[in-house]
């Protein structure tokens, strides 16, 4: 995949990350990193530059995780710079996932993460 579609891929994901309720995703400057988040807790974090080594850090389920990476070896990596149990990394080089499929990634980790937010947290997002 050319660096123009990568590229293309980080802005979709961007967009869609930021379009889940109460979400934000935003270059986080101290991380230099590309940043998803729900009051205050990270789902998902994401390469700045669309290149071959451009990854998503997304969290998943433990047994979905280990699943993840022995379907998809060098594609799907235990998570770069987080819990390898909870978090996986994937290459947005390949094709082994489509947009789709990735947007459904973003979606199981915001999920998982609004799960464990505190209740009243929780009930003031559904609030708005």
């Amino acid at each position: 995949m050319d660096e123009r579609t990568v590229s293309s891929r980080i802005e979709k994901f961007m967009a869609y990350a930021g379009s889940l309720p109460n979400a934000r995703s935003y270059h986080r400057k101290d991380w230099d990193t590309n940043y998803f988040e729900i009051a205050g807790k990270m789902f998902g974090m994401m390469s700045l530059v669309g290149d071959s080594k451009a990854i998503i850090t997304l969290k998943n389920r433990p047994e979905k995780n280990e699943e993840l990476r022995e379907l998809y070896p060098g594609v799907v990596i235990a998570g770069y710079y987080t819990n390898k149990t909870h978090w996986n990394s994937v290459y947005l080089a390949n094709t082994a996932f489509t947009d789709e499929e990735i947007c459904r990634l973003i979606k199981v980790s915001y999920d998982l993460v609004v799960l464990k937010l505190p209740k009243k947290i929780r009930e003031e997002l559904t609030d708005d």
